[in-house]
């Protein structure tokens, strides 16, 4: 997503640009499988703050709306507890407040506005002086909002964990559990996180949208606008090693012995590829060493086309496990699949049933694991009882899918550490724990000269939107150093050895 955006907005500006994409196909994460015979989304499934990619076609002088047809949901999730207990949240806030003050009575409804309430205000807190921006710090978020602004700094509560700033709001654990959730969005832990994540569920709740034809659609859309304004795009190509002379970036070289010059590369692999040497020794100094410690959250995903019963899915649910606490004391302390997960199940054909043969529908499956995917990987023994108790669960909360004549396409920390190196199957970059771990994400530029970051790992952080704006960002600082600069050499943006790259050089 970064290198597409990138690759999009400095072609707009007549720059030359290649993008070097490892996979045979455009998006990275935004990734979809085929179990049968039609594809599955398989990577991000819910598109928030649509005015980002508006934002990105207009400055590249096109229109979102030309490349991508969007639909809002009216139902942001379907959430199930065991027996009958079922909430669903909705785009509209007062219909979210009235169907919880049913699940659970009028306080918790009213607890529920507190809290859309409190987290509009961290993201609006946040919006200009933290998430759009290129490289933000403490002391620049508090000379943003000057002295008069501490209070609305303090309501950000970033030393407060999410869990229990969740108590503030609801009694009901069931509710603790649903909105702890959005810690998970960043691949965090609600019990570890920083009160601040609250504002994931603003996000959310200002918009839900519907990609028609798959969200892979919208990394299509990307390629081919690039590709329009004249990036050229190649794929399965693996970049080997990122080529440093006289101190500063000269190219990439492939695997396949092919070198290619340049004077810039935009890395929009994961940080922890670049630091641990994948692109070459000299590129590695341009990072520091990734923490094993505190990445982010893996999955275990089942990607599938079958006949369901029972339970009335929406496009997008949630099965609760029974104990939120103990199933994160698995993952995050004792780096176990938990014996009784969350489920998370995007039901793609809900919201597109004319595409669905009738019986059948398409289905992403995923549960939270640890990120040792290049360590300890799990056993094929483990995986197969993962995806046994997955089914099992979700059949006691009333889903039945017939999986008996339906090819499965599972993906653990393993295999996503092979399609994303370097991160142990990490699916965010580093894990958002504790008040200074946003702080603590690498920022666009780098110690070398001509090498740039972009993607999920770095500043703003995981997610489509924050991935874009970061691709956004380095195209912007990219074409502001070389302009004052001047470029007298070619110039080049890379980005990676399994997301998209970027190379560039100036055609006047």
């Amino acid at each position: 997503m970064a290198g597409l955006v990138a690759a999009l907005l400095l072609a707009g500006k007549g720059v030359a640009v290649t993008v070097l994409e490892r996979a045979a196909t455009p998006g990275g994460k935004l990734r979809e499988v085929v179990p049968r015979h039609r594809p599955v989304d398989s990577g991000p499934t819910v598109l928030t703050m649509r005015r980002v990619f508006e934002r990105i076609f207009d400055e590249a002088g096109l229109s979102l709306a030309d490349h991508v047809t969007l639909s809002p949901s009216p139902i942001l999730a379907r959430h199930s507890w065991r027996g009958d207990e079922r909430l669903d949240l909705f785009a509209d806030r007062d219909r979210s407040a009235e169907a919880i003050g049913d699940f659970a009575g009028a306080s918790e409804a009213r607890g529920y506005l507190a809290f859309c309430r409190d987290s509009r205000a961290m993201f609006e807190t946040l919006e200009s002086a933290f998430i759009d921006t290129p490289r933000p710090s403490l002391p620049g978020l508090i000379a943003h909002h000057g002295i008069l602004g501490a209070p609305r700094l303090l309501g950000i509560r970033p030393f407060a964990t999410m869990w229990s700033a969740l108590g503030g709001y609801f009694r009901d654990a069931r509710l603790r559990q649903l909105f702890g959730r959005y810690a998970t969005y960043c691949g965090s832990s609600p019990f570890l996180a920083p009160a601040t994540l609250m504002l994931v569920a603003h996000v959310e709740q200002a918009g839900v949208w519907l990609v028609q034809g798959g969200m892979h659609r919208l990394a299509q859309a990307l390629a081919d606008a690039a590709s329009a304004k004249g990036a050229r795009l190649r794929y399965g190509t693996h970049v080997a090693r990122i080529r440093i002379e006289s101190g500063r970036v000269a190219g990439v070289a492939l695997a396949g012995g092919e070198v290619l010059d340049a004077d810039a590369v935009i890395h929009c692999g994961d940080v922890a590829a670049l630091a641990s040497g994948m692109l070459g020794a000299d590129a590695a100094r341009a990072a520091s060493p990734a923490s094993r410690t505190g990445r982010s959250l893996s999955a275990v995903t089942f990607s599938l086309d079958a006949p369901t019963d029972g339970f009335p899915l929406a496009r997008h649910n949630i099965f609760f496990s029974r104990d939120y606490e103990a199933e994160f004391a698995e993952i995050s302390r004792r780096g176990e699949l938990p014996r009784e997960p969350t489920i998370y199940v995007c039901a793609q054909d809900r919201c597109e049933a004319q595409f669905a043969p009738a019986g059948r529908e398409r289905l992403f499956c995923l549960v939270n694991a640890p990120a040792r995917g290049d360590t300890e990987p799990f056993t094929q023994e483990e995986i197969a009882r993962c995806r046994e108790r997955t089914f099992t669960l979700l059949g006691r909360h009333g889903l039945r899918i017939e999986t008996r004549d339906a090819p499965i396409v599972t993906t653990d920390p393993t295999a996503f550490d092979s399609l994303y190196p370097g991160t142990g199957g990490a699916l965010y970059g580093p894990a958002s724990h504790g008040w200074r771990a946003s702080f603590a994400r690498r920022g666009v530029r780098t110690k070398l000269e001509g090498l740039y970051l972009a993607g999920g790992s770095v500043h703003p952080g995981p997610g489509l939107p924050m991935a874009a704006t970061s691709g956004r960002w380095a195209a912007a600082t990219l074409l502001c150093d070389f302009a004052s600069t001047g470029m007298s050499r070619r110039t080049a943006i890379s980005g990676g050895i399994s997301t998209p790259s970027a190379m560039t050089e100036p055609t006047g």
